[in-house]
């Protein structure tokens, strides 16, 4: 599993600007059940993915993320190995 963290490098309005992409973007990968869950940092300086997969596949998943592509955020991947979870995680995970 990982924690995707992202840091943004632009001001908050060019963010705003490429919101409504960026969660097209977080669907499709919610949709193929890679995204586990996602949402701003307080403060407000970035945000954070739970994501199943490892890293190399992150990688290629940032290079769609609209963020990525007009240079909005850098991403942090921190991989984890759970070893405890609550049950409604652990039925996912025996699916993968």
């Amino acid at each position: 599993m990982l924690i995707v963290e992202l840091i943004y490098k632009k001001p908050l309005e060019q963010v705003e600007a490429y919101l409504a992409e960026h969660r097209d973007f977080l669907n499709t990968y919610y949709d193929d059940g890679t995204f586990l869950a996602s949402g701003p940092k307080e403060p407000r300086k970035g945000g954070v993915i739970l994501a199943l997969c490892d890293q190399d596949k992150m990688a290629e998943i940032i290079k769609q993320d609209p963020f990525c592509i007009n240079d909005i955020a850098d991403y942090k991947l921190t991989e984890f190995h759970v070893v405890k979870c609550c049950e409604a995680l652990e039925s996912i995970l025996k699916k993968n």
